[in-house]
């Protein structure tokens, strides 16, 4: 079967990671299946073309209700849609948007969930049969690359690596999105800083690359935002930037931090807090809803609601070594017990052979 899947390719992005991992589910079935940037198309006339090409697709699949799943509208082949996050925590409020995802769903074959909150917000929001909504937590996979330097990777942040080995490392792995929210902490953290110097703030990931509606340019660097986040943090004691790296270089700089840090105002599933728990790396994130769908406060993370709750809570994970522990335990349990890459795999390749 012959497969059309769109996505949001930022590089390095989660977007682009999961759908990476998807494909390679659905050509490991036997599939052939094109993966393709949402952002090349300007209407869903494009997409539709493109798919009655000779030889034609037989079906197709993209991940976002909005940015992608729209593109499908007028395609006359059958599809399935993953919902992204920012779709079902964000997009929804716009009424133009919300009406356009309705339509989406009520075409589409299936669509996936991440979580359980997730679904139940796309039948109340979106009004959508149950029947054709599932769930299946996104599959994780870690691997660290041997040729990583802690300290050359610190230094070409610019922190000090006079005494490397007594730094505390919070990591916030994130795109400069403001989605994201990379300045959220960082007020607080630098005071906090300043009565312990051995605590410090990386923030790591690529620059902004938005995926906008076909009415906008398509994609574009968010320069006015990037050199916001890259002036405030340039005069901001105790906060580095770090240039984005590969997956396998990511984990291996996760591994050696203290704690990964998520701040977003919205997370579909952060891909990220979930390979930080499988790396044995804990975790103390911003508690909204997709983040509390993976982290259960005090048993495999941390959760907090203001930069001023993040500071205590880092600061029981400094002092509180049983919690530590407890957390790195409970959380590499839950990412073997329910992010299962063979689960992953095994529902998208069921899913997909419902489009033929």
């Amino acid at each position: 079967m012959k497969l059309l899947f769109l996505a949001c390719l930022s590089p390095k992005t989660g977007n682009n990671t999961t759908a990476e991992r998807i494909r390679s589910h659905i050509e490991s079935a036997g599939h052939i299946c094109e993966l393709r940037d949402a952002a090349e198309f300007q209407s869903s006339t494009e997409v539709a073309d493109l798919v009655s090409q000779n030889p034609p697709f037989e079906g197709a699949l993209a991940i976002h209700l909005f940015k992608a799943g729209r593109l499908l509208l007028d395609v006359q082949v059958p599809f399935g849609v993953i919902f992204g996050g920012t779709d079902i925590n964000e997009d929804v409020k716009v009424e133009q948007k919300r009406v356009v995802m309705e339509q989406v769903l009520l075409k589409a074959r299936f669509a996936v969930a991440f979580t359980d909150k997730m679904k139940e917000d796309a039948e109340l929001f979106l009004l959508s049969k149950s029947s054709k909504l599932y769930v299946q937590p996104q599959g994780i996979q870690t691997e660290v690359t041997k040729k990583f330097c802690w300290t050359d990777f610190l230094r070409s942040t610019g922190v000090s690596t006079e005494h490397v080995d007594d730094l505390r490392v919070f990591l916030l792995v994130c795109g400069l999105r403001r989605v994201k929210d990379p300045l959220y902490l960082v007020e607080d953290f630098s005071e906090w800083h300043s009565q312990n110097p051995r605590n410090v703030l990386v923030i790591i990931g690529p620059k902004c690359l938005l995926c906008l509606s076909s009415s906008e340019v398509r994609q574009k660097i968010d320069p006015m935002f990037t050199a916001e986040v890259e002036g405030v943090v340039k005069r901001t004691a105790g906060v580095f930037l770090a240039q984005e790296r590969s997956q396998q270089e990511l984990h291996a700089a996760m591994k050696r931090c203290f704690a990964l840090v998520n701040s977003s105002v919205s997370e579909g599933m952060s891909a990220a807090i979930l390979e930080a728990m499988d790396l044995r790396v804990p975790v103390v994130v911003r508690d909204i809803p997709g983040n509390a769908a993976v982290v259960q406060h005090e048993i495999t993370g941390l959760l907090y609601s203001s930069p001023q709750e993040f500071v205590h809570q880092s600061e029981r994970l400094l002092s509180d070594h049983e919690l530590r522990e407890s957390l790195v335990k409970n959380g590499k349990i839950y990412v073997e017990q329910h992010h299962s890459l063979k689960q992953e795999r095994e529902t998208y390749q069921r899913l997909v052979g419902t489009l033929h």
